[in-house]
């Protein structure tokens, strides 16, 4: 199926991953997104090599499938003219660079504009544009883990910081992007004209702490990490149970819950407790509570608990590693996975983008390019014939 952007022409200047996601999630959704890189290739294809391994990486694969590579000398008069050329054409122009440097290549939002007013030109930065910090080098775990206070209200009760998993906040950044363009692709609709949209890895981070900076904000309370024993709402938290699995509780609204908890785990005279009876009072009592949910739920298995929660009406949900997560059928149902086409095998099970469309479906339709395997390609859909590319080649614009 073509999917929601099937004919949107999109040029992808961009490495490692915030930029990429972006493009690798319009790609999904039917786009045809040329990814421009330097000769060398983009840096996070030789992941696999850092890490003493070969072939294409799986996170590279996953940020850019269904795109098409293209090689260029852009530091070469040439190179540059065949990336404005793009650009011309285009109906979104794609970047992470710093914009010192498109700006050198005269693929700054000024200047492809001024040739192409219908573009949608996105920008995806570490710490925002315009200030004095705009060109620091970062990734995410720079601006949106540590900076941006994710990891510090994360700290376990030791005070020790967590360690981020690879992309973290690279994907919620690149899916904010893919959401902007599409929002402009659908402004250019009614107003004919295009626009400069940007994101950044440290405004993603204070937009999913919104609830924490918004309340230190409006009450100047300054929100701190969470430890399970004292956390005000015990009906809201992580349980370890016999066999070694943990669940997490659920129940939020913990007046409405407490009674169909305290039957389901047979402690009845938990409800008659002082200590207990209502939200206020179990958030001054957490500790003692948190002790005596523990035990109560260390005396059964998950398998055990989970037909009693249940029939009682508890909300509650698994703690899952990898492993589990991979098998889970909901997750499956849930569409989290999808079928990589592969040239000379069987389709490979692979990470979905996350968003579907009943009316205008997407599929994958091809992995992550070579570098630069649709060089020729593209250079003829441009109006170059073959002897202009063999000496492009000669000159070594392109690979």
């Amino acid at each position: 199926m073509p999917g929601p952007l099937e004919g949107v022409r999109a040029v992808e200047l961009a490495v490692w991953v915030a930029g990429p996601a972006a493009g690798g999630i319009l790609a999904d959704w039917g786009a045809d997104v040329v990814k421009l890189e330097p000769l060398g290739g983009d840096p996070f294809r030789g992941l696999g090599a850092m890490l003493g391994g070969g072939g294409m990486p799986p996170p590279f694969e996953l940020d850019n499938r269904g795109k098409r590579s293209i090689a260029l000398d852009l530091a070469s008069e040439e190179g540059r003219a065949i990336a404005h050329a793009l650009a011309r054409r285009a109906d979104v122009f794609l970047t992470n660079q710093r914009p010192a440097g498109v700006a050198r290549l005269g693929l700054d939002y000024e200047s492809l504009r001024a040739v192409n007013p219908r573009l949608v030109y996105a920008h995806v930065s570490a710490y925002g544009l315009g200030h004095e910090d705009a060109d620091r080098a970062a990734f995410d775990v720079g601006a949106y883990w540590a900076r941006g206070g994710i990891a510090s209200l994360l700290r376990s009760s030791s005070g020790e910081l967590p360690m981020q998993r690879g992309g973290f906040g690279d994907h919620a950044t690149g899916a904010n992007a893919a959401g902007a363009i599409a929002a402009a692709l659908y402004a250019r609709e009614r107003t004919g004209e295009g626009q400069f949209v940007t994101t950044s890895l440290l405004r993603t981070a204070v937009y999913q702490l919104g609830w924490d900076l918004n309340t230190a904000l409006r009450t100047g309370v300054v929100p701190q990490p969470g430890d399970r024993r004292a956390f005000l709402n015990p009906l809201i938290n992580c349980y370890e149970v016999r066999e070694g699995r943990w669940i997490w509780l659920l129940m939020l609204q913990g007046d409405r819950h407490w009674p169909d908890f305290c039957r389901a785990v047979q402690r009845e005279q938990w409800r008659d407790d002082p200590r207990f009876e209502t939200l206020l009072a179990r958030a001054q009592h957490a500790g003692a509570l948190v002790l005596l949910i523990e035990a109560v739920l260390g005396t059964r298995t998950l398998e055990e608990w989970a037909p009693i929660f249940d029939a009682h009406d508890v909300w509650w949900a698994p703690v899952q590693d990898v492993e589990q997560l991979l098998a889970d059928p909901v997750a499956e149902l849930a569409g989290a996975w999808r079928e990589l086409p592969v040239a000379d095998g069987a389709p490979l099970r692979t990470v979905a983008t996350p968003a579907d469309f009943t009316g205008t479906p997407w599929e994958i339709r091809a992995g992550a390019p070579e570098l630069g395997q649709q060089t020729e390609e593209v250079l003829l859909e441009l109006g170059y014939d073959w002897d202009r590319i063999a000496a492009l080649k000669e000159r070594g614009v392109i690979p």
